[in-house]
């Protein structure tokens, strides 16, 4: 199912990550349960390497709970 994520360049990853997306919404309505599946294990894998990498990353303050409240108030 691919390359080890933990083997591919943060261009690569991004890469992976910005495929998998794209391509998730057609997946779930149309892939077999099979297909869904690989691309669920793979999805995760891409995702977690990410994180991994970046534990620190940038966070928009409307995507928390508090900034969603205040967006909603």
């Amino acid at each position: 199912m691919g390359i080890d994520p933990r083997k591919l360049s943060d261009a690569d990853l991004l890469k992976e990550l910005e495929t998998i997306h794209r391509t998730r919404h057609d997946t779930l309505l149309h892939a077999p349960e099979d297909a869904l599946s690989a691309h669920s294990v793979r999805m995760t894998e891409l995702e977690a390497e990410y994180l991994r990498r970046h534990p620190e990353r940038p966070v928009t303050p409307g995507r928390t709970r508090e900034g969603a409240r205040a967006r909603n108030a």
